[in-house]
């Protein structure tokens, strides 16, 4: 009995081994490493500012933790120092992946050594990862000689752990323990150790010490092996170092968007296996990703095409019946059962539809795949008539404004702010976030001087407080075109210009979209009026300006040109003693060509109600015009500028001046052939529009294949590092443009799957509506000025879904991520705002 009870042992255990053998981390065809259940990124990306780089662990479909590489901090921030990438090497008959590396990066903008902070430093390196047996993998760190004695200490290896999945949950590390918290806590230390005294003196803009030295949290744990959530099968994590201590780090005590840190420090005299560590996360055998049903969060009119989309595991051949249940007071009543149909594959999943565009019953629905439900959505008339794009208008852009006090009810959403605005920026300076100012300030200010009338109009850019002239103008621009293409008149908000106040669910008696466009107006003409041009943008002086959190109010002083201590210096190494921010300028004439453009559409919507602006801003867009269309060779910025100077005036010299450039447009159709759609009617020559009909056709096939072969989705969509919502809602404003010209060729359903798109039908596991407060499940995590109380702004719209390169498909709940979670101006919303009254105008005039 005994015998053969160990030889029943002995033959579990060696089908146990075959299993595990055969489940082993294996290299596959897109060049990482997998398994069912585990997945392993190794310099598939790199975007480390963005926590998108280095050694990436997929658990369970989830990303866990990213960034593991070689850092020159124990905690890196946005602009720390980053590697130059060099070869990568896949390896699959030896199972191994390496890339090799280099610090200083010459190449990096915004990511140099600042010879204040950094000690001089020539590191090159090879990280390279091995699979071992079942889930384990080998990360090894090689220097190509040992670290100089001044960096000794501060050369580390670090991978970041997602904190939004483990907040609460514990660690083990070596006998201690605890629970990753919801907050950064103390004891505060240098980076060398040593506990930190704050000094009075500082001031609240002003850096206390040094980036390399700066004040973090103690380690939560020092030791060899930590353990990751051990009280969750989907989610630990064990990671030994076999070269030297690790430390746990809370990387939110420097920086809020930072992730918690696992350190180990590159030894003194160390070069061959300088890092070494085995990292084993567990695996659920037999897991498989769960189905996604992506429908629009916010619902369908009964005429529109319906179409969900589920999302399975590649493996998953079990495919179930899909069910459309109608909500009713006694419950769930089905309307509508049957297969799916396959699309097909994308990214790393597979894909099936379900059409259920027959149903047009009005009323509140669900659909089922399997035991997953849907959130409801709802079948109305009236679908896109409230509660759509209405959260745009009503809340998001009155938040953005500039300066002006914001209040809703009992709430002040931000004070009277940037009343100081602004000062010539310094000449020669490479600014930080893409701005730089040349050798002249082009206009007859001195660089520090004050510049008047920008104390006035524009909204805040995104998640920051920076006006940009591009976003300013598109807002303009887009606002104009809905009140033009759709008679938008709203009014929900008092706007007071006079004493700078914002009343929001306060009517005023005036159209609100007209009063957001004057705002607009107000900064672009009155930087004009100042300095004789447009200004490329108005930024904050400091990074710590610019990074802050919260009340606008407080980024300044609010009082023109006084002496502030404790700025710190600019990139040129000089003083800033005044936080007053600055005003850039530039030779752009693409740029000037798109605020011609803007303004003349706004001269025209204005015109009624506010004469004396439209002429200025007809005027400004003539002159910008004249001095911009023969210096620029875009061509899609001279047609834009034309189309709407055409469209305001009706001056046929510009017509024959846009009908010249016809092999250039039709060489670009897709840039420009939108643009005139608007304006065919004026156009008499029937050669050139029978010409431009024919490559609008041949764009609009090419556009409908793509559609039906990029992805399940109905656009055109090829995945990127940063989420793609705004860039298919502003092909889907051009479409509506294309078909508004040539119907016959683009079909209603290329805009408004677009609009789709963002309101939930979109790849991930997250398929929540992009925009803020639309939908029953919405984005009310997002990357906005209130980011650091993991809030949101209604009407907001999200980047979206983006790609962790090569296939992943990722919307974390995470706040600081702007590449998934930004709002921005000048597209973001309202161009959604602008496919839902489109949306709207299609289908309710349909109905009608």
């Amino acid at each position: 009995m005994k015998s053969r009870a160990v030889l029943a042992f002995l033959c579990s255990a060696c089908a146990w081994a075959s299993t595990a053998r055969a489940e082993d981390l294996k290299i596959n065809d897109k060049g990482y490493f997998a398994r069912q259940g585990l997945n392993v990124m190794v310099f598939s990306d790199y975007y480390p500012e963005g926590h998108q780089t280095g050694i990436t662990i997929v658990q369970h479909g989830t990303r866990v933790a990213a960034n593991g590489d070689l850092r020159l901090e124990a905690s890196p921030g946005q602009w720390s120092p980053m590697p130059a990438v060099g070869q990568r090497v896949v390896d699959a008959k030896t199972g191994t992946i390496s890339e090799t590396l280099s610090y200083p990066d010459p190449k990096a903008n915004g990511h140099g050594f600042n010879p204040i902070f950094y000690p001089k430093l020539d590191l090159g390196y090879r990280v390279t990862v091995t699979a071992l047996e079942g889930n384990s993998f080998r990360i090894r760190v090689d220097l190509d000689r040992p670290l100089p004695p001044s960096w000794v200490g501060k050369v580390g290896f670090n991978l970041e752990l997602f904190p939004g999945l483990i907040f609460g949950k514990s660690w083990l590390m070596d006998g201690r323990s605890g629970i990753f918290p919801n907050q950064p806590v103390g004891p505060m230390v240098r980076a060398g150790g040593a506990a930190v005294e704050t000094p009075r003196n500082a001031q609240p803009n002003g850096p206390i010490v040094s980036p390399n030295g700066e004040p973090l949290a103690a380690p939560l744990a020092v030791g060899r092996t930590l353990v990751v959530v051990p009280e969750e099968e989907m989610q630990r994590l064990r990671i030994e170092s076999r070269s030297g201590p690790i430390q746990l780090i809370d990387g939110r005590s420097n920086h809020n968007n930072g992730w918690f840190i696992v350190r180990g420090i590159v030894p003194a005299g160390a070069s061959a296996n300088a890092i070494e560590w085995v990292v084993t996360p567990n695996v659920v055998e037999g897991w498989k990703y769960q189905p996604v049903i992506q429908v629009s969060q916010l619902g369908y009119a009964p005429a529109q095409p319906k179409r969900a989309v589920i999302e399975l595991d590649p493996t998953d051949q079990d495919i179930r019946r899909v069910r459309l249940f109608r909500l009713t007071g006694d419950g769930r009543r089905e309307m509508l059962a049957g297969a799916p149909e396959k699309w097909g594959n994308f990214l790393r999943y597979s894909y099936y539809t379900f059409d259920f565009s027959k149903v047009a019953e009005p009323g509140m629905y669900q659909l089922a795949y399997g035991d997953r439900l849907s959130q409801p959505f709802r079948i109305a008339d009236d679908i896109y008539a409230r509660g759509a794009w209405q959260p745009t208008l009503e809340y998001f852009l009155p938040v953005q404004m500039c300066h002006m006090r914001v209040n809703e009810k009992y709430r002040v959403w931000h004070g009277l702010d940037h009343v100081d605005d602004a000062r010539m920026a310094p000449t020669n300076l490479n600014h930080f976030d893409g701005y730089a100012q040349g050798p002249s300030t082009l206009t007859r200010f001195r660089p520090g001087e004050h510049v008047p009338g920008l104390d006035a109009g524009g909204w805040h850019d995104a998640g920051d407080y920076d006006l940009r002239v591009e976003s300013q103008i598109g807002t303009v621009w887009l606002l104009a075109a809905m009140v033009e293409e759709f008679g938008l008149d709203y009014d929900a908000t008092t706007i007071d210009e006079t004493r700078k106040l914002v009343e929001i669910h306060q009517p005023d008696g005036r159209n609100d979209a007209l009063q957001q466009i004057e705002h607009g107006l107000l900064s672009i003409l009155g930087g004009y009026r100042a300095m004789g041009r447009v200004y490329r943008g108005i930024q904050d002086v400091s990074l710590r300006q610019y990074v802050m959190l919260g009340e606008a109010a407080n980024a300044t002083d609010n009082v023109p040109m006084k002496r502030v201590e404790g700025l710190g210096l600019d990139n040129n190494g000089r003083p800033v003693t005044v936080d007053d921010r600055w005003v850039f300028t530039e030779e752009n004439p693409q740029r000037e060509l798109y605020v011609a453009g803007g303004l003349a559409a706004a001269s025209r919507v204005l015109k009624a109600s506010n004469p004396a602006m439209a002429a200025e801003a007809l005027a400004v867009a003539q002159h910008l015009y004249r001095g911009a269309i023969d210096k620029s060779d875009d061509i899609a910025m001279r047609v834009f500028a034309l189309a709407e100077l055409i469209r305001t005036t009706g001056d046929p010299a510009l017509v024959r001046r846009l009908v010249a450039l016809e092999p250039a447009i039709i060489a670009k159709v897709a840039d420009t052939g939108w643009a005139i759609a608007p304006i065919l009617d004026r156009i008499p020559d029937a050669g050139f529009k029978q010409r431009l009909a024919a490559a609008v056709a041949a764009y609009q096939a090419a556009v409908r294949a793509a559609a039906r072969t990029d992805s399940p989705y109905g656009v055109p969509y090829k995945p990127n590092i940063w989420g793609a919502g705004w860039d298919i809602q502003e092909r889907g404003v051009r479409q509506y443009f294309f078909h508004k010209g040539w119907p016959e060729v683009t079909p209603t359903e290329s805009y408004v799957n677009a609009l789709n798109f963002d309101l939930g039908v979109h790849p991930g596991e997250n398929n929540e509506s992009f925009a803020t407060g639309v939908g029953s499940r919405s984005a009310t995590i997002a990357y906005g000025f209130n980011r650091a109380d993991w809030s949101a702004i209604p009407g907001g719209v999200v980047s979206g879904t983006a790609l962790i390169r090569p296939d992943l498909p990722e919307l974390k709940e995470w706040p600081f991520f702007w590449q998934q979670r930004e709002y921005v101006m000048g597209g973001g919303e309202t161009n959604y705002m602008f496919l839902a009254l489109a949306a709207d105008a299609l289908y309710r005039k349909g109905a009608r």
